[in-house]
């Protein structure tokens, strides 16, 4: 009997009639004959109701009570879910995180996993359960709750369905797939039949909001297969997994954009050793990640450090970035929050030359200033001004013949 993990987001279960028909399909896989682990996340939008009516009470809640808070969205739709099983004639059984085993470090909002003790999950399981888990959330040591950050449900299930071992993962959201673009803005983008780990981490990372990264990066870690699909069609989505041919038709395999930028420039700092971990380690330390940097070259010992960092944590960035700055001497700092980022991703791209010059005469030609490039072997990122992401997105896929790409 093989099992199977499968996650539902918040807009498959946002309300009752649609909680009812997820319990159906969940219904339909156990018929076939396989035990089921199932990870959902809070109802609809009920996350940033939470956090609208906590900020409400506090501007700057504690980020432990904040947590305690939040994890009750996922316990609502998961208690749901379990007794929407249960009028259907099937034994199931909700559980938090904590319940199902999920121990994390102690970063309140943004918390790792660091193992998880499936005992009561196998033991319900071996009762004919089907076993409903709160995603989104874990417990420390100390028996705080904390959560996973967004899309934490994503790395809930690929985590329980590595250490369960299970046959396949599958993500069901409001989407029927991985596209090569953003359908909104291409609508004739190309649903994925399949797609590798290392392009699906690097979509991801770079703006597709379908897989969160973490959950890719235990996929791939663990080797297991991801199906993200749509919980409501039948439609048959697309396979993330590490067997995709290398030899693909098409060396750009989707293009992705994020607009979740801020941008800092350190302006007038002393070109001298120690600067650069001076500036960054605060951030490190806060758990800020930052992504693109660029140092200009020094004149007269004196140069300008620019680096990029999620619009939800500029603030916090900048007060601990002025400090610094004033403290070795730089000019100022300034910040500008009307940016985005648009990449092309292909494992195709690493041995074949021309895709960045292909790209900047597509964004050139379209009137769209390149203010930083940042790239790994099989992406090219571009940030760009925010309101100039839809033409180049449709630049981009015109450009790389994505319309011809295999789907």
């Amino acid at each position: 009997m093989a099992l199977i993990v499968q996650k539902y987001g918040g807009s498959s279960v946002a309300d009752a009639e649609k909680i009812n028909n997820v319990a159906r399909r969940i219904v339909e896989t156990k018929e076939k004959g396989n035990h089921v682990v199932v990870v959902v996340s809070a109802m609809g939008d009920t996350t940033d109701e939470l956090i609208q009516l906590a900020r409400q009470i506090n501007p700057q809640p504690e980020e432990r009570e904040l947590d305690l808070l939040l994890s009750t969205g996922e316990v609502v739709s998961s208690t749901l879910l379990a007794m929407a099983l249960g009028s259907l004639g099937y034994k199931a059984v909700s559980l938090s995180g904590a319940q199902a085993g999920i121990e994390t470090d102690a970063s309140h909002s943004r918390a790792r996993i660091l193992r998880v003790e499936p005992k009561r999950i196998v033991r319900e399981l071996g009762k004919g359960n089907i076993v409903i888990v709160a995603g989104f959330q874990g417990i420390t040591e100390d028996m705080d709750i904390t959560t996973l950050g967004r899309g934490g449900s994503d790395t809930t299930a690929v985590a329980l369905a590595a250490v369960l071992k299970a046959q396949i993962c599958e993500i069901y959201t409001d989407v029927e797939g991985v596209y090569t673009a953003d359908p909104r803005f291409v609508p004739e983008a190309c649903r994925l039949k399949e797609v590798g780990y290392e392009e699906m981490l690097e979509l991801a990372t770079y703006g597709a909001k379908v897989m969160h990264p973490r959950a890719v990066e235990l996929g791939e870690l663990y080797n297991m297969p991801i199906l993200v699909a749509s919980s409501f069609s039948d439609k048959p989505g697309t396979i993330i997994h590490g067997g995709v041919s290398m030899e693909v038709r098409n060396k750009v395999r989707g293009i992705a954009h994020d607009l979740n930028v801020a941008k800092i420039t350190v302006v007038g700092v002393p070109d001298r050793p120690g600067i650069a971990s001076a500036i960054f380690e605060p951030l490190a330390k806060a758990n800020i990640s930052v992504d693109t940097i660029v140092q200009n070259a020094s004149i007269n010992n004196i140069t300008d450090l620019t680096f990029t960092v999620a619009r939800s944590d500029l603030d916090k960035a900048m007060s601990l970035v002025e400090p610094v700055a004033g403290s070795i001497g730089a000019r100022e700092c300034v910040s500008d929050l009307a940016l985005a980022k648009v990449s092309i991703i292909g494992t195709g791209m690493q041995n074949t030359p021309g895709y960045a010059s292909t790209m900047f005469r597509a964004l050139y030609e379209q009137g769209i200033n390149i203010q930083l490039i940042t790239t790994s072997e099989i992406r090219i990122t571009c940030i760009i001004a925010e309101d100039k992401v839809k033409e180049a997105v449709r630049a981009l896929y015109k450009a790389f013949d994505l319309e011809q790409a295999e789907a």
